[in-house]
């Protein structure tokens, strides 16, 4: 089977590999994302597919292997560069500043000023409601810290901020986590919301349910090697566990 895919992707990986100390922890991997697709990452922990990503955010250095960006080769030593090319991550932790309202965070470290200097509160606040507007429109709550929110209103706070500067690339890791339901909705709706406006987004999951609702594709790692790439509607929750237990590539999977 091949990739449903064409023309040039937004990020390749090429043959990364990653060592600590003498172990592979990434072993020759290579995988792509395109424009508006959602690829999800699945493994066991220790499989890999963390640090392969972190290669990407500028965390972590590969040892062997390339990057590209849009089809240009570049190199990505630090997460300042990883943002110079439009990549930004979203942990699961949130980095948000719990005693801040949504705008100082969504403008945290790059605040707006007015012409005397002074950090303008106002122009922050409006730009925040405009953002919001656009991916998450019943979001309400622009005056209170961003601790008085929900899990799924905090994951939103934290993707406005990312798409309000320009990203092109977000890595996710595990967003559904720790969510209810309908928190689990809302994030689902932002992604589909940024597929829209062709972003790409790598997903950083355990759960298979999660790929299944919110992936085109699922590349699954095993002892740091991929075991293969499927399309998600081709294939079963028990396809993808068997790639991830037993390193068993379906007939589906290229």
């Amino acid at each position: 089977m091949t990739n449903p895919n064409t023309g040039t992707p937004l990020v390749e990986l090429r043959d990364i590999s990653i060592a600590f100390g003498g172990i592979k922890a990434v072993d020759h991997v290579s995988i792509d994302l395109y424009p508006g697709e959602v690829v999800g990452l699945l493994g066991h922990n220790g499989a890999g597919k963390s640090t392969l990503i972190k290669c990407l955010s500028g965390a972590y250095q590969k040892d062997a292997g390339q990057i590209l960006i849009n089809g240009t080769e570049v190199q990505i030593n630090t997460p300042r560069d990883a943002r110079a090319y439009n990549i930004e991550t979203i942990y699961q932790t949130l980095a948000l500043a719990d005693n801040l309202d949504a705008a100082s965070n969504l403008f945290l470290g790059r605040e707006l000023v007015t012409g005397a200097g002074f950090v303008d509160d106002a122009r922050m606040e409006a730009e925040t409601r405009k953002i919001m507007g656009r991916l998450n429109p019943n979001f309400r709550k622009f005056k209170v810290p961003v601790s008085a929110l929900s899990g799924g209103q905090r994951q939103s706070v934290a993707i406005a901020r990312a798409v309000y500067f320009n990203a092109r690339i977000l890595i996710m890791d595990e967003p559904t986590a720790a969510l209810g339901p309908h928190e689990t909705q809302m994030v689902a709706e932002l992604i589909q919301e940024l597929k829209r406006h062709g972003l790409g987004i790598f997903l950083i999951e355990h759960d298979i349910h999660a790929v299944m609702d919110l992936c085109d594709r699922a590349v699954v790692m095993k002892n740091g090697q991929r075991v293969g790439t499927v399309n998600v509607k081709d294939v079963t929750d028990d396809d993808i566990l068997g790639m991830i237990i037993l390193g068993k590539k379906p007939p589906q999977a290229y």
